[in-house]
């Protein structure tokens, strides 16, 4: 809300919106809630027509580092609700240019230019049905995918880089020479030791935290571009 004679009247400033408690509501649900409610990403996602404030970070990543270009076939994993499908589709021209196709555990409204089956990554039927979909090798695959929290820091962890490194093992499957790998991870440790391992596969590797990670968030993207080849 705004004070009396604020942005409106054109002389205030704007305040942060307070959420009212509500009964069944944990802490955490409540500070979630509050944190939505004043966040400018998913103030601007609603205005801009994405499914949610993630679109944001991909679109600042690749403002940077190029990694999605016309024509160019893209695999999304973990692709719920949509908002990296949503800038893939726009930024390689598909499905007239480029081909997207994705996957997650939950479904997901249609996104016009896009494949999608609702199938868990991990399920070993998963990568074949990609592979089906996608009817040739990818130039990117991209993962936003992270496990569900169980309030153990470490152990949330350990599982969503479970699932980043399984990505980045059916990325060498699939992608062409040259092909980029885009993967959510979590500080923590490990992310060392994969860092390692895709410098092996490819030419070039860093970490890269846009500006719509959240501020304290130990999120971070791992990006491997050039693929040497399988």
């Amino acid at each position: 809300m705004t004070t009396k004679g604020g942005a409106e009247g054109g002389g205030g400033r704007n305040l942060p919106k307070r959420l009212k408690t509500a009964r069944g509501r944990t802490t955490s649900q409540q500070l979630w809630l509050q944190r939505q409610i004043n966040d400018p990403y998913v103030a601007r996602a609603k205005r801009e027509g994405f499914r949610s404030r993630a679109a944001y970070k991909l679109i600042e990543i690749d403002e940077r580092h190029h990694i999605l270009k016309p024509g160019d076939r893209v695999v999304d994993l973990g692709a719920a609700p949509g908002g990296w499908a949503q800038v893939s589709v726009g930024k390689i021209g598909a499905p007239e240019r480029g081909k997207i196709v994705g996957i997650d555990i939950l479904d997901i409204e249609p996104i016009p230019g896009m494949t999608f089956a609702q199938i868990d990554f991990l399920d070993d039927r998963a990568p074949v049905l990609l592979k089906e979909m996608l009817g040739g090798p990818a130039d990117v695959v991209l993962s936003d995918m992270a496990a569900n929290t169980t309030g153990h820091k470490a152990t949330d962890h350990l599982r969503t880089m479970g699932l980043v490194e399984a990505a980045a093992e059916f990325a060498t499957e699939v992608l062409a020479p040259g092909g980029r790998f885009l993967a959510k991870v979590l500080q923590g440790g490990t992310e060392v030791a994969l860092l390692a391992e895709l410098k092996k596969n490819f030419r070039d590797v860093k970490h890269v935290k846009p500006p719509a990670s959240r501020v304290g968030s130990s999120e971070l993207y791992v990006l491997a571009t050039g693929f040497r080849g399988a």
